[in-house]
């Protein structure tokens, strides 16, 4: 038996008899609320290792969620939505999500979804980590899990902060989005490269508005990113 206890947030039976029926034929412990007021009383009478939400719930919204969610915990977050326009995933993103489904999805994308959450819960970032990057006013702490720019520290999600160390790593070099979306994700769906696309979005926005703002992102369009190298 898989150890994580997973809360499905979802009020249509049909996805939700789906998803329990995925996470029991793969040893997956789980709880169920079909609406967001019980997924919030849930969360923190059961305190489960990852949230499985829909954002279109029959009382709150899903973002609503999210937010008192995150008004008292860090625990991982998986929205699966039909909502697919990137305002509506960076709303969730925005929010402290920490991954985005569109529904229809498959059972083997979300699994893989899970096992990388799973990697998330029993590894935190993997520190050759003692060392601290510096580009320009940005500043990465690995070993703290901290990002800075100038001296105010950037409130990036678990994701924004793995994409950004990933890019540190590599400054300079055109990170291909395979090859992003392999090392975060830990796979290449077509979500995933769509997702990629919204959280750097999402980075680059956070980068360019604080202080000391330039460009450390270069988008190099159907290749991937790279991180500038900043004198």
């Amino acid at each position: 038996m898989n150890r994580n206890l997973i809360l499905v947030v979802e009020d249509d039976p049909s996805v939700r008899n789906l998803i329990t029926a995925t996470l029991k034929t793969n040893d997956y412990k789980y709880i169920v609320a079909e609406n967001g007021q019980s997924a919030v009383a849930s969360a923190a009478t059961h305190n489960p290792d990852i949230i499985l939400l829909d954002l279109g719930l029959p009382d709150i919204d899903g973002v609503e969620v999210i937010k008192r969610v995150r008004s008292w915990s860090a625990l991982p977050i998986v929205v699966i939505s039909a909502r697919s326009e990137d305002d509506d995933k960076i709303a969730a993103l925005d929010a402290g999500a920490d991954d985005y489904i569109t529904k229809p999805f498959s059972v083997a994308e979300l699994l893989a979804r899970l096992r990388v959450m799973q990697r998330r819960i029993n590894a935190v970032v993997n520190p050759d980590q003692s060392s601290v990057f510096v580009n320009g006013a940005l500043r990465i702490d690995f070993a703290a899990n901290c990002v800075y720019l100038g001296e105010a520290e950037l409130h990036l999600t678990p994701i924004e902060f793995k994409l950004i160390c990933l890019l540190a790593k590599n400054v300079g070099k055109v990170l291909t989005h395979t090859y992003i979306t392999q090392h975060v994700w830990g796979s290449s769906w077509d979500n995933d490269v769509a997702s990629l696309r919204v959280f750097m979005a999402a980075l680059r926005k956070k980068l360019e508005n604080g202080q000391g703002a330039q460009e450390y992102i270069q988008t190099h369009v159907g290749i991937g990113y790279r991180m500038v190298k900043v004198d």
